[in-house]
């Protein structure tokens, strides 16, 4: 037995590992004291720094043509990062635009249309003045001989030929009026047609702005600044409509969860100031806020809540670290790593020093 121990511990490789496990069980014992030890009006959680994911989807079903980032990668609000095929989107835009040159073609050719009648009215109207004038003339020749036959002056043939004149000029001039009326009604028939060409402009007009909308939403870009944390599909898979093609994390709005008792979360306030410290930091401080305070425990009694049981619920707070701070210190704060978040349950209480050295800025 003597000699095996001498055996294990002469072992070179094995004092390296228990002076690690030392100093981590050191650490940890370490920061555990200290967490005993945090003053009155300041409360502790575990947690993990999390970040809003969004999804980058394709608003139609279709198939990718290109993706032009890697998972890792920071991209800026606006920049492209995947494409969409948009082959069929292109010919259906080419018909739209070929409706829209008909349309106005038609509403050309209907304008003239409505020139034309318009013209042919002008030239019935006239028509009818000379009608109306050629039947005043043959009525007033008409009553003359009416007259001059009963006192024997004239011949009766001679009534009864201005008689025919005066029918023929009453004749001429409902001929005369008839054909204003059809130039009237082809005029309403070309503005028609200019009405249904405007129709069919406006129409196309729209299907083109509907499809440019597809192809535009074809280019898939992000909707701010963030990281693309993975990919869901690859160039040539086809996805349906609302199909995620990658996730994308934003940056600037990181927070960390941690779960505090009734009595530690009753006594927060929404913008109570809060302190992080990463497990892979753990001299790094990082300044945050209470942004957000659960009004719903996480654990509920089976039945009647007594005093102590309500003591026992744990609600959720987020502490959210400031904008401004991850862009100057983006390095530190990365989604996933763990660590634990401290807050203020008191205003008026004081930091621990272990608190305030080491504080980003």
């Amino acid at each position: 037995m003597f000699e095996r121990l001498k055996r294990l511990f002469g072992n070179p490789w094995l004092w390296p590992a228990l002076l690690a496990v030392a100093v981590a069980a050191g650490w940890y014992l370490t920061e555990r004291l200290a967490e005993a030890e945090l003053p009155a009006g300041i409360a502790s959680g575990n947690g993990r720094v999390e970040a809003v994911a969004i999804d980058i989807s394709a608003r139609s079903a279709g198939r990718i043509s290109d993706i032009l980032v890697q998972e890792g990668e920071t991209v800026s609000a606006g920049q492209v990062m995947a494409r969409m095929d948009t082959q069929q989107l292109d010919a259906m835009l080419r018909e739209a635009r070929a409706q829209l040159q008909r349309g106005r073609i038609g509403r050309a050719v209907a304008e003239s249309g409505v020139n034309q009648a318009e013209a042919e009215r002008s030239a019935a109207l006239a028509i009818v003045a000379q009608r109306e004038a050629e039947l005043g003339s043959a009525e007033s020749r008409f009553n003359r001989s009416q007259q001059l036959v009963e006192r024997n002056t004239v011949a009766q043939q001679t009534v009864e030929d201005d008689r025919a004149r005066f029918e023929g000029a009453r004749a001429a001039l409902d001929a005369a009026r008839a054909q204003v009326a059809v130039a009237e009604a082809g005029i309403a028939t070309a503005r028609a047609r200019i009405v249904d060409a405007e129709a069919s402009i406006e129409a196309a007009e729209a299907a083109i702005e509907r499809i440019q909308t597809e192809i535009d939403d074809s280019t898939l870009r992000s909707p701010r600044d963030g990281r693309v944390q993975y990919l869901v599909a690859q160039p040539g898979e086809v996805v349906a409509g609302g199909g995620r093609v990658l996730n994308l994390i934003d940056l600037s709005d990181v927070y960390m969860t941690v779960f505090l008792s009734t009595l530690e979360a009753g006594r927060l306030a929404i913008g109570s100031e809060a302190r992080i410290v990463l497990d892979t930091a753990p001299g790094v401080v990082i300044p945050a806020r209470v942004s957000f305070l659960s009004d719903v425990a996480q654990f509920t009694p089976r039945t009647v809540e007594t005093a102590e049981e309500r003591q026992g619920m744990m609600f959720r707070v987020r502490v959210r670290v400031a904008p401004e701070l991850l862009e100057r210190h983006a390095d530190y704060v990365k989604p996933g790593l763990p660590g634990v978040a401290y807050v203020k349950t008191d205003p008026s209480a004081q930091w621990p020093e272990r608190l305030r050295t080491g504080l980003l800025e």
